[in-house]
């Protein structure tokens, strides 16, 4: 998809390079995004972003609404101006190009499809728009669209195809031109959830046969999760975690990245006991201490947060053994997911903690009901302690 905010290609997109032609060390900072600020008047939307993107990458930018993701990328499209900083594509500063001559496509939620076209024209409109041979043009249409399996619909208009087409159209239309860079802006938000999600494996598939380096936006931590080989989990203009979608679900670093990725527990405390395997935190919303297998290296009496996702947490109907780590409340909320239900236990002392317990494990304690005396557990590795 353009760069332009009407809907046209964005113009003379270079192929890109074969893996065999950029050292190891240059495909690893296909992207360079060097201490990027922007601001809108005296607001900084962007402040000071420094990020590489590997060749052949699916990376997700991750974040509420507002907190600079969608700015960032459309820097990177030319649609907004760098304030200081700079971003590069395999070594050239995009600076001083402007939009149509950026070897990026932009595909946005919206699709921006030509109404009155069909798909083979919608398709084609970027490079009859670069002068390109009617030949080449016609089979790189076809190319194109079998690629995404719309070979069959070329002659249709946009209005009489579903959501999943139209958004392959725009797909068709962003990879035709071969851009080094493809940026999605909320590829999914406009379909309904079954279809997003079948879509989802579909469009990854896809982004991997062809091998162009990617970048997307979203606000869905399960879009992120599901297609991003690394993400961004942005906050205020800021990067607050870069890494794997399994490093930042597990590994979170702060108290904002663990609530924003998936769902947590969280216990406030501070610290009586750190050393180089484990650390001790006494807490006032159990009746025990929480001890996690990982020290800190943090001052005793440091405050800090410790956070267990509700998969972790294990639900029983008869007191622990262990003497950390535990608590005793009742149910008073359940969810039933299918293969799995949510218990909502109210501790003693006024904290409800959240477990994500099995259909199979429910059948071992007697599947609890609302109302029931029950006890939370988890292990020593179950937990992470956060410091901000």
């Amino acid at each position: 998809m353009s760069s332009d905010q009407s809907g046209a290609a964005a113009g003379n997109a270079a192929p890109s390079l074969s893996m065999s032609a950029v050292s190891d060390n240059a495909a690893d900072r296909f992207v360079q995004i060097v201490d990027v600020v922007k601001k809108f008047g005296e607001s900084v939307a962007v402040k000071g972003v420094n990020l590489s993107v590997k060749k052949g990458e699916l990376f997700a930018l991750l974040g509420s609404s507002g907190c600079g993701k969608s700015t960032l990328l459309r820097m990177l499209a030319g649609l907004e101006t760098v304030t200081s900083g700079k971003i590069l594509i395999d070594g050239e500063d995009l600076a001083q190009l402007p939009p149509y001559r950026r070897p990026v496509n932009m595909m946005f939620q919206s699709y921006a499809l030509f109404p009155h076209m069909n798909v083979e024209a919608n398709v084609a409109f970027g490079l009859k728009q670069e002068g390109v041979p009617k030949a080449e043009i016609k089979d790189r249409v076809q190319n194109a669209l079998d690629l995404v399996q719309m070979g069959r619909f070329a002659k249709r208009k946009p209005n009489q195809l579903s959501g999943g087409q139209q958004q392959r159209v725009a797909l068709a239309r962003s990879l035709v031109k071969r851009p080094k860079l493809l940026l999605l802006d909320e590829p999914m938000s406009a379909l309904d959830k079954q279809i997003r999600q079948r879509t989802q494996i579909e469009l990854v598939n896809i982004l991997d046969k062809v091998g162009v380096t990617c970048m997307m936006v979203t606000h869905d931590q399960e879009e992120a999760m599901t297609m991003a080989s690394r993400l961004a989990v942005m906050s205020e203009g800021e990067i607050i975690q870069l890494g794997t979608p399994h490093e930042v679900y597990e590994y979170p670093n702060t108290r904002f990245s663990a609530e924003f990725i998936g769902s947590t527990n969280l216990f406030d405390g501070h610290v009586v006991e750190d050393e180089p395997d484990h650390v001790f935190i006494d807490t006032p919303e159990l009746p025990c201490r929480l001890y996690v297998n990982h020290g800190i290296t943090g001052p005793l009496g440091m405050p800090v947060t410790i956070s267990v996702r509700p998969e972790r947490i294990a639900l029983t109907r008869k007191p622990p053994e262990g003497a950390y780590n535990w608590g005793k409340g009742v149910v008073t909320n359940i969810a039933y997911m299918g293969g799995y239900s949510l218990y909502h236990v109210k501790l003693e002392a006024g904290k409800t903690v959240i477990a994500n317990v099995t259909s199979l494990a429910l059948t071992e304690i007697d599947t609890p009901t609302w109302g029931d005396e029950v006890y939370v557990r988890w292990s020593a590795s179950a937990g992470v302690v956060l410091t901000s």
